[in-house]
């Protein structure tokens, strides 16, 4: 079991990038951080670097390695402070193996990954989907928008949501259906929703979620002409992990301010 005296963050998609640089910071922090991603030896070579931190393999688009995470959480960690789904990809072109990777990563991933580890989190834990502002709403149209903010909206009808954009884009429906040409901006709406209700649903546990944009960041994924360095846009990211009880929760945040959704 963890150190009880010790704050324990769990970092999605941690070997570099945004997902790295909270690593570092949290450790920094004081916090034991447990660095996750699909490869085993940028994962093991990273976590060396960072005192205080540990390397498990997790693919968060697999049933069997998120169960197996599970199981190493809840004997060797006990329980999960912070949990920074930070995994993501963006993919060339558009087509219906786009649109199916991407969602499967960007949100079937944190959906699945935060059902399984919910058990683990205390109260006063926090939830980060690490977002961005290609999920505001005013990307898509009203009518969407509608769908994706309903009252009535749940989390069973937002997963049907979501799988009706995968198939209209393999149809070759997605167009006459309303969806945009943009499967990241599709994944990032559908985590954007997915934060508000579990924001509602984790309250009276004492649970804070929220999204946060880090902006257009120079990464292996963005590229070297985006704006922002790897360190702006994780500071947003830590602030998020590391709220008190008198912090937000269900919000979309950019640099600690709140965004329009």
């Amino acid at each position: 079991m963890a150190d009880p005296d010790r704050k324990i963050a769990v970092v999605t998609g941690a070997n570099r990038g945004l997902g790295l640089e909270t690593s570092r910071r949290l450790s920094a922090l004081g916090y034991h951080v447990v660095l996750t991603a699909r490869d085993a030896a940028e994962g093991t070579a990273a976590a060396r670097a960072i005192d205080g931190s540990e390397f498990h393999a997790l693919d968060v688009t697999d049933a069997a390695s998120i169960q197996a995470f599970k199981e190493f959480a809840s004997t060797r960690l006990g329980r999960i402070d912070s949990l920074v789904n930070n995994a993501g990809i963006s993919m060339h072109g558009f087509n219906a193996e786009v649109a199916r990777g991407t969602m499967v990563v960007n949100f079937f991933g944190p959906l699945h990954l935060t059902e399984a580890l919910r058990s683990l989190i205390p109260r006063g834990g926090v939830i980060v989907m690490v977002s961005s502002g290609m999920g505001e709403l005013s990307g898509i149209s009203p009518e969407l928008g509608r769908k994706f903010t309903a009252d009535d909206l749940t989390v069973p009808a937002l997963v049907k949501l979501a799988k009706a954009f995968i198939d209209d884009v393999a149809a070759g429906r997605h167009s006459e259906r309303g969806w945009p040409s943009s499967a990241y901006r599709i994944s990032k709406v559908s985590l954007n929703a997915l934060t508000r209700l579990w924001a509602r649903e984790l309250d009276p546990a004492g649970i804070k979620i929220n999204a946060v944009c880090a902006g257009w960041v120079r990464t292996r994924m963005a590229g070297s002409s985006a704006s922002r360095s790897v360190e702006q846009g994780a500071k947003g990211i830590v602030w998020a992990a590391t709220l008190g009880e008198a912090g937000p929760s269900g919000g979309f945040f950019r640099d600690e301010k709140p965004i329009e959704w």
